[in-house]
């Protein structure tokens, strides 16, 4: 990494600038081609499904489920795979591949490990040949047949269901292992969920069969990561070290590298930290002007830095994360965290900004604040009618809530 000096000052306005621009929050920037939303945000978290759609919607001119359902699963211009962190995150073709090889083969090989040690513990006399043999079955199987629940391979497949491997207090079907390590492996990949579009459980397919040559030829391991480096800064530079390091889930070594690699330059930042840009990416950047969104947990803009002062405040945190540093549904006002919101069961989406104790939801006409001015309410509220009308009859469960939804729900 350069120990030049930075090259100038980044404040946190323009950070903030910066973030509503290229995580496409400014009504301007809006698009509904879904693909270009998950590459400017390098991916879009998965973990929760329902993030990948309300995620993609807030960014667009005029959302709509089924433009994502499309992407998904008709076009397959997005796939869905673990990948940094052990996430499982939805990107398009390029960063799908560059962030196989640059992160998940890492885990894969940590997976298959463990499993081969359970294997053993369970019984199998020479796990790597078990494992071989039970994912050359596995894979013809879903050739034959395509998507294919894992129930449902398991069925067919009795002689490596009624083997079980014991993983802390659980113990789980051999079948569903061998289907975490080809997943991680990119050999099979997540097709059509099995119920609704909410729904986290997903149909297996061969990589192939989804989408010919799957994710693609290898990509050297320093080269993915230089790419992967790359699309970060883009989308969320200027970035630290540490923040780079965290979101990708590596080790400093190849964080250093990574950043060298793409020629990442120095900035000084407030708080006197360093951030980095790309070498083509550090000139100011103009005012975009006023932004209000509403994006679900586990966005990609909550989620995509370590260090979050500049557009977190103390009390934001305490009512958007949880514990364990999951960020809930938040409120973004001109690229800050001003709040959280919830769907309640009637439909409605009630607001909560971090400076008054109150809920409203969307049919009341109000939303609270402490003078956040008539525009900004006006943004939230239509924002939250954008969400109620997105969603229709549709109920969904936030799998990582905000401290603050009880309030929020009433209870």
């Amino acid at each position: 990494m350069s120990t030049a000096e930075p090259v100038r000052h980044v404040d946190d306005a323009e950070r903030r600038a910066r973030l509503v621009v290229r995580h496409r929050l400014v009504p301007h920037t809006r698009t509904d081609d879904v693909v270009a939303v998950a590459d400017d945000l390098v991916a879009l978290h998965s973990t929760d499904p329902v993030t990948v759609y309300l995620s993609a919607a807030a960014r667009m001119h005029t959302p709509t489920l089924e433009a994502v359902s499309a992407a998904l699963y008709d076009d397959r211009t997005l796939l869905r795979h673990h990948a940094m962190r052990r996430t499982l995150w939805v990107f398009g073709h390029r960063h799908a591949a560059l962030a196989h090889h640059a992160a998940t083969v890492d885990v894969a090989a940590v997976q298959r490990r463990d499993l081969m040690t359970q294997l053993g513990a369970a019984g199998i006399a020479d796990p790597p040949a078990w494992f071989d043999d039970a994912a050359r079955s596995v894979l013809a199987l879903l050739t034959e047949r395509g998507p294919t629940t894992a129930r449902e391979i398991g069925t067919a497949l009795p002689e490596l269901s009624g083997t079980a491997v014991q993983i802390g207090p659980g113990s789980y079907p051999a079948h569903t292992r061998v289907l975490l390590i080809l997943g991680f492996e990119g050999r099979v990949l997540r097709a059509r969920p099995t119920g609704t579009w909410i729904n986290g459980q997903y149909r297996w397919a061969a990589a192939g069969n989804w989408l010919p040559g799957g994710l693609g030829e290898p990509v050297d391991r320093r080269t993915a990561a230089a790419g992967l480096a790359r699309a970060y800064l883009r989308a969320f530079g200027p970035a630290t070290r540490d923040d780079l390091r965290w979101w990708a889930g590596w080790t400093v070594a190849t964080t250093k590298a990574a950043l060298a690699d793409v020629g990442a330059v120095p900035v000084s930042l407030d708080g006197g930290g360093t951030g980095r840009l790309l070498p083509d990416d550090v000139d100011p950047v103009d005012d975009p002007g006023p932004s209000v969104a509403l994006l679900p947990g586990l966005d990609p803009t909550t989620m995509g830095w370590k260090a979050r002062d500049w557009y977190l405040g103390p009390e934001a945190a305490a009512l958007l994360f949880d514990r364990n540093g999951n960020g809930g549904p938040a409120i973004w006002v001109d690229g800050r965290i001003a709040g959280s919101w919830v769907q309640r069961p009637d439909g409605t989406i009630a607001t909560r900004l971090c400076s008054r104790g109150t809920a409203a939801g969307t049919d009341s006409g109000t939303a609270p604040g402490a003078d956040p001015g008539p525009a900004v309410l006006a943004g939230i509220d239509a924002a939250a009618q954008r969400i109620r009308e997105l969603l229709g009859d549709v109920r969904f469960s936030v799998r990582y809530p905000a401290p603050v939804q009880k309030e929020l729900l009433g209870r």
